[in-house]
């Protein structure tokens, strides 16, 4: 049987991180299909490699996961050459990008299959079914995009499976193409850093939020005996000593983040996941103790905004209020664990100046939250709409007359890129004036209170710039902050943890 070549594209992060994503893939062929990784983080030109590999005519199939943003500036071209030279391999993508925007992807005519969630079961029966020459039976493959005939088949969602049964992540075989020191990269956390993914999917279907078109308010986690034992084997055989949970909501159920503090206590090991104020907020002042005995320092929440209304409209309304959010900052202080808020400033509006004071009225209330907790970290995005069918956001997007690009090149753009790190709107309603307005503040927030997440920044530096931002901050005076940029941009060398993680 022809070989697999998995192929990690390079991510916005300067840390490189243990591609999960592939090695979820690799564990689900492991022992039957012979595999190569390729991983384009560490590898200055990743096409010399791949070329390489598919030269020897060992390997039939090339399989690539997508996120949005940066992974398309390797993964486009990359596909497109493999298409144009290799064309006899079979090439199936995964990810956020393409489960998204499938139409795109199936109608470049580069890509074969798209693996739509999770590929445990669909990627392996999807080699099987081909190599076996039985085409027919594609349809019955949970969890995939193809074409047949010229249109696209869409085959049903799996239901998610119980992790526990999952076989594991193939460190070892990873360690057979690059060191696994390279992805314990030195972080805020501590020095060999983990990448870790112990659940997938997300309960909650908020209208702005990627993940809900693929799990579709789905959530399946591992035990806390299993995680635990498989960070005690990546620090005791690679010297792990801290932990980054990639999960998009790592704290799902309260017991099973009990049990694993109860297991991690005496581990001396830092860590970090993502989590929803609404459901932390029910935690116990127990159980929160037991988090941060446990070494947990700092936890991300999507607070989004302070505006009751516009958490409805997000479909967080109900669950989550301005109100909470300013509270359970408070609450968090109590326990030192430093609560990571982001915000979606630039949401569609009746008018304009109804985004403006939107606008305002978020900048007001980040300020709120700062004053009852200043450890509070602050990511700022601005809203980039997601193709969420039926939500009435989305229908409100559309109304606009904002468009996703229709051919997948044209995703190259760096206007594009942008969009994907929820930099860049791209959206109708958004004036130069709001977006000059929302970033002149980001700089005078990151000046005043500077990220803890960034390792280079010494006292010295940080009150520098502290000093330089404090009268621009008190005053609210936030347009035009050039002299914090330039600072930050050739003396501190700043980095945005949202973009480049910690």
């Amino acid at each position: 049987m022809k070989k697999v070549l998995l192929f990690n594209p390079r991510s916005a992060s300067s840390k490189y991180r243990i591609p999960n994503s592939i090695l979820t893939v690799a564990a689900s062929i492991h022992g039957k299909y012979g595999y190569a990784i390729v991983d384009g983080n560490l590898e200055k030109d990743p096409w010399i490699k791949i070329e390489e590999y598919l030269r020897t005519g060992e390997y039939g199939w090339f399989g690539s996961t997508v996120m949005p943003g940066p992974q398309l500036k390797q993964a486009i071209p990359v596909t497109k050459n493999i298409r144009q030279h290799f064309p006899e391999v079979n090439i199936v993508w995964g990810g956020y990008f393409p489960s998204n925007q499938y139409a795109t992807v199936m109608n470049s005519d580069f890509v074969d299959y798209i693996i739509n969630g999770p590929g445990d079961i669909a990627f392996p029966s999807l080699l099987d079914a081909v190599n076996d020459n039985r085409i027919e039976e594609l349809a019955k493959i949970k969890n995939l995009i193809f074409k047949k005939d010229g249109e696209i088949v869409k085959t049903a969602k799996e239901e998610l499976l119980n992790q526990d049964t999952l076989p594991p992540l193939p460190y070892d075989a990873l360690g057979e193409f690059y060191s696994l020191d390279k992805y314990l990269s030195k972080t805020y956390l501590g020095k060999k850093t983990i990448a870790y993914h112990s659940s997938f999917g997300c309960p909650f279907t908020c209208s702005f939020c990627a993940v809900v078109p693929i799990y579709e308010g789905r959530w399946k986690g591992k035990s806390a005996l299993n995680i635990y034992n498989d960070i005690k084997y990546l620090k005791q055989k690679y010297g792990g000593d801290a932990i980054e949970f990639h999960d998009n909501n790592f704290f799902v159920s309260e017991k099973r983040c009990v049990e694993f503090a109860d297991l991690m206590k005496d581990e001396g090991m830092q860590w970090w996941g993502e989590a929803r104020i609404d459901t932390m907020d029910k935690f116990s002042d127990s159980s929160l103790q037991k988090l941060r005995d446990s070494g947990c320092v700092m936890i991300f929440f999507g607070a989004e905004t302070g505006d009751d209304a516009i958490l409805k409209q997000m479909d967080k309304g109900g669950k989550q209020t301005g109100e909470q959010i300013k509270r359970f900052a408070g609450r968090m202080k109590q326990f030192g664990i430093i609560p990571e808020y982001s915000f979606v400033l630039g949401m569609p509006g009746s008018s304009p100046e109804k985004v403006m004071e939107q606008i305002e009225r978020e900048i007001k209330f980040i300020k709120e939250i700062k004053e009852i907790n200043p450890d509070t970290e602050i990511i700022i995005y601005i809203y980039s709409p997601v193709p969420t069918e039926g939500s009435e956001l989305y229908k409100e997007v559309l109304k606009s007359g904002f468009k996703f690009p229709e051919k997948l090149e044209d995703w190259l753009d760096p206007k594009w890129e942008s969009f994907d790190l929820r930099k860049n709107p791209l959206t109708p309603w958004l004036t130069a004036p709001m977006i000059d307005k929302i970033k002149g503040f980001e700089t005078v927030l990151n000046g005043y209170y500077p990220t803890v997440s960034d390792i280079k920044l010494t006292p010295l530096k940080k009150k520098v710039i502290r000093t330089l931002a404090s009268w621009r901050y008190k005053w609210s005076i936030h347009h035009w902050p050039y002299e914090i940029k330039v600072v930050q941009k050739f003396w501190l060398k700043y980095r945005q943890p949202e973009k480049e993680g910690f």
